[in-house]
């Protein structure tokens, strides 16, 4: 059985000065809450958001550390390479931005909008940045994913929902994706000799605008009053990813989560399992090399 961390808290982050931080969707719920805590233990902080002035307001509110604000827009693999050309050095990579249930839209390369933000994005960016990655100081990649992965899987034959589409179905498919990611990367790292971590998180159920600005209508609808009641702050979400990212303990190819009932909430993170489908080597492999042909980002 797989046992909570040691009642671990974000005041266990041991000072962060001098690493640098890339935390994509920076600007609000998780990602800022992640890059409020490593800002606050003195890390330099690259708040990777897709609007400029969201996140400079999101960066006032930010005490400590070194932040700076850079634009990435994840549906857009242009924005992603630029982007990842002007990071000179990076220690973590955190990827945290997703967009949740909307209706059917595509990215700038006609992705599905889901499928090609919270997987193909990251992707190509954890791929491009890898070279700086190797180079830094006890260098991680870390995930981020959700407990709806469970009810995910790859539609191979049509991962661009030319055929159909469901706002829900190809949410998950896109966070099932990330545990593959997260999972294969861990692994090709390992066989390579690589410094860098690969780790997973997710955070429960955790209120933030996700729920209620992203989903079609209706499921927005529902969402809001979903948060009030049942919701964790989102600084308790962002445990999970912030002891994969800073916590001394956490270890490459694992999963956390929150350590309350069925991981839906809690203060503190455990290690969780991802559903059996997404540790298969073999459907982790085939979503990785057309991965790689679908975003031209092919790692060192």
């Amino acid at each position: 059985m797989l046992c909570p961390m040691t009642k671990w808290t974000v005041n266990d982050i041991p000072q962060q000065n001098d690493r640098t931080y890339v935390v994509t969707g920076a600007n609000s719920g998780l990602g800022l809450e992640t890059a409020r805590a490593l800002a606050a233990k003195g890390a330099h902080v690259i708040m990777a958001c897709r609007d400029l002035d969201r996140g400079r307001a999101a960066q006032a509110r930010i005490q400590g550390g070194r932040t700076e604000v850079r634009r990435l827009d994840l549906a857009d693999l242009e924005s992603v390479r630029e982007f990842a050309a002007a990071v000179e050095s990076v220690d973590v990579l955190v990827n945290n931005a997703g967009i949740m249930m909307p209706p059917l839209r595509r990215t700038a390369q006609g992705f599905e909008l889901q499928f090609g933000t919270n997987h193909l994005g990251h992707f190509a960016l954890t791929g491009l940045l890898l070279d700086r990655l190797s180079a830094g100081d006890a260098p991680r990649v870390v995930t981020v994913t959700s407990s709806l992965h469970r009810t995910g899987s790859i539609r191979f034959d049509d991962l661009n929902a030319e055929k159909s589409y469901s706002p829900i179905g190809h949410y998950a498919q896109s966070k099932f994706a990330n545990v593959l990611f997260g999972l294969e990367l861990d692994r090709r790292l390992r066989k390579a000799g690589s410094p860098v971590l690969s780790l997973l998180a997710h955070p429960g159920y955790a209120a933030t605008n996700l729920q209620s600005s992203g989903p079609v209508k209706l499921i927005a609808l529902l969402g809001k009053p979903a948060n009030l009641l049942l919701a964790q702050p989102a600084a308790h979400g962002a445990v999970p990813q912030l002891y994969a990212a800073a916590g001394s303990g956490a270890e490459s190819g694992r999963f956390y989560g929150p350590s309350g009932f069925q991981e839906m909430r809690g203060r503190h993170p455990k290690e969780v399992r991802p559903v059996r489908a997404a540790t298969d080597p073999d459907v982790a492999g085939r979503l990785w090399a057309v991965s790689e042909e679908l975003t031209g980002v092919r790692f060192p």
